[in-house]
């Protein structure tokens, strides 16, 4: 009898625990696109979204593959689980392993734009960083300083499963090839971008973006992909395409060596 209540007073103890966890979380409410104020603070928060949705037109000079903000950061940074922008602002700044160091927002978005865009960092003075603040500062309305949303990040897939790439080929000619290529160099536009990006090859994004590690890629496929039928996917389907396109060629990471410096690497690194 004593076992059994020591027993059902820690699965209190946890479950409280994992409840006053969930209280901390602000729910996901963004604000309708519509209340964008009409002044100048409401113009650079239109700037904002411009490059983070128009990435390959706002901030060409900083861009160095096909791809926009929101080929990741779906629906404008306003989709739970695809790494939302809502509720960001308040959080940072933040410690990131990665780096081994305490990031600014600024930081963390030009992290971005050197990993993910394959590119180069913006001025944190620039119009365009500026913006890209100003519109996630926008999103983030009403939620706590310090405080994560529901949907923060990406879902993440719990599961035993041994990835295996030969039958993640089949999945991706099953589920991808439509609007990614049979080589997965994206859907060309008329206006010379992409209407689905790349997700290898030198167009995508290169070895050091979150992109390319395991557990993130899988978990944005699993509950967002394909487009607008997210879910349909099983968590070893998920895992098994994740890993074929995270280990197909693309470019390389120049300062790769200089992340985790205190020795944390996650395991599903490409490096």
């Amino acid at each position: 009898m004593r076992r059994f209540i020591l027993l059902t007073l820690t699965s209190l103890t946890c479950a409280a625990a994992a409840a006053g966890e969930a209280a901390k979380r602000a729910p996901f409410d963004p604000p309708d696109a519509a209340a964008i104020p009409a002044s100048a603070l409401g113009d650079s928060i239109r700037l904002g979204q411009h490059v983070l949705t128009q990435t390959q037109v706002y901030a060409k000079a900083w861009v160095g593959n096909g791809l926009n903000c929101t080929s990741c950061h779906l629906n404008a940074g306003r989709t739970p689980n695809a790494a939302p922008w809502v509720g960001i602002y308040g959080v940072f700044p933040e410690y990131r392993s990665r780096s081994g160091s305490v990031n600014s927002l600024q930081d963390r978005v030009n992290d971005c734009f050197i990993r993910s865009m394959n590119g180069k960092p913006l001025p944190n003075n620039s119009p365009e960083m500026e913006g890209i603040v100003a519109y996630m500062a926008w999103l983030s309305k009403g939620v706590p300083t310090g405080v994560d949303v529901e949907g923060r990040g990406f879902r993440r897939i719990v599961s035993a499963h041994v990835p295996d790439e030969a039958h993640g080929k089949q999945v991706f000619a099953d589920k991808c090839v439509a609007c990614h290529g049979p080589d997965g160099q994206g859907l060309p536009a008329a206006d010379g971008g992409y209407a689905f990006p790349a997700l290898w090859g030198p167009k995508s994004f290169n070895i050091g973006a979150g992109m390319a590690r395991l557990g993130n890629a899988s978990a944005f496929v699993r509950w967002n992909m394909p487009l607008g039928q997210g879910g349909i996917l099983s968590d070893e389907e998920a895992l098994d395409v994740a890993a074929y396109f995270t280990r197909q060629p693309r470019p390389d990471f120049a300062d790769k060596g200089k992340d985790w410096p205190k020795g944390d690497k996650p395991s599903d690194s490409r490096y």
